[in-house]
């Protein structure tokens, strides 16, 4: 029988879950087994979970499971380099020359088990079957704004926190604007076409603040790009990949410009393919904004897990594109697990 064991998030400002309740009564009904683990802070809690009958098993218990079963997550374990001998449903960040990816991939090496990344689950056409990205582009063009307002003050942002629904978080940033004196910022979404830009130029809509929206048309010729300069905000919302032109060079930096805020929602700063190379590092919850030059103030936002500030909704959101997905799960060899489970392979032999 084929198992699947969800495990808790183990890393910081981590809320957000893969399957709702719904989600597992309708797996068990297709005759999968499922364990879900007890969670201090999954955003969805257990009694809905307990109602189904499905296996409950303790906080991070995972590495004691079966070898059998496959083990669903989202964000990445611990890093404390151990083989991993499982089969793994998560996001990897192992395979677009991250750095920290290759020691990822070594531990999956070592015990012989398989990731089945939820990033390169994709169909026939080669799209991605599930995405939280649309809540990545809301939650990040809510801490670029935010980051924007705390500079009118005079300051850096200060931390940001998790949110009971997205009426809280435009509710808090509608007060922020209303206290500044200043007309609102102008921002431009590269990839707005996408599921990540729609969310980000959809935060600053509901917020009356005007966009320019590029998609892969407006960046074909691969830059430079003056007109990102001239604009308050710039929000990347393109994943780095080899081919991926660089919109910020580190010449901004020093050049005459009203860009003041860089929200790099794909937050990519380890990737060779970093499209904004003015910064190397990613941003916290507790310090969501890095001052990378003072005069002219320019500020870079990148945290790599924000669709955790609207925790719900985005969990319910991706767990009902997931569940169809999850529901082919007894049969690894073909469809999305067969594809995914080829991409592991291809570059776990590089390691």
């Amino acid at each position: 029988m084929t198992h699947i064991w969800v495990r808790a998030e183990q890393r910081e400002n981590e809320d957000r879950v893969g399957v709702t309740p719904e989600g597992v009564a309708a797996l068990m009904n297709k005759g999968i087994k499922v364990t879900v683990e007890e969670s201090s802070v999954r955003a969805i809690q257990m009694d809905g979970y307990r109602a189904t009958g499905c296996e409950i098993a303790a906080e991070n218990s995972w590495p004691n499971a079966p070898l059998d079963a496959i083990i669903f997550g989202l964000k990445e374990l611990p890093e404390d380099g151990t083989p991993l001998p499982h089969k793994h449903i998560m996001f990897g960040h192992a395979y677009k020359g991250q750095h920290s990816g290759k020691a990822l991939l070594q531990r999956f090496k070592a015990g012989g088990g398989t990731l089945y990344d939820l990033e390169y689950l994709v169909d026939e056409a080669g799209r991605r079957v599930a995405a939280f990205g649309y809540w990545a582009g809301y939650a990040g063009a809510a801490v670029t704004v935010k980051c924007w307002a705390a500079q009118q003050r005079g300051e850096v942002c200060g931390p940001v926190g998790v949110y009971s629904g997205q009426g809280a978080l435009l509710d808090e940033l509608g007060l922020e604007l209303d206290a500044i004196d200043v007309d609102f910022p102008t921002a431009i979404v590269i990839g707005a076409k996408g599921r990540v830009g729609t969310g980000a130029a959809d935060l600053c809509a509901s917020l009356g603040i005007g966009v320019t929206a590029w998609d892969m048309d407006e960046t074909a010729n691969g830059g430079p790009f003056p007109e990102i300069l001239d604009h308050d905000l710039f929000l990347n919302c393109i994943f780095a990949r080899p081919g991926t032109p660089v919109f910020v060079p580190k010449s901004a930096l020093t050049s005459e410009r009203k860009l003041t805020v860089i929200g790099d929602v794909a937050c990519d700063p380890d990737s060779d393919y970093n499209p904004v190379p003015v910064y190397d590092q990613a941003t916290t919850w507790d310090a969501p904004a890095l001052r990378v030059h003072d005069a002219p103030v320019l500020d870079v936002t990148a945290i790599d897990n924000l669709p955790s500030m609207l925790p719900v909704e985005s969990s319910q959101d991706y767990a009902e594109q997931l569940l169809p997905s999850l529901l082919t799960l007894d049969d690894l060899t073909s469809g999305v697990w067969g594809r995914a489970e080829a991409e592991f392979n291809t570059y776990v032999n590089l390691v």
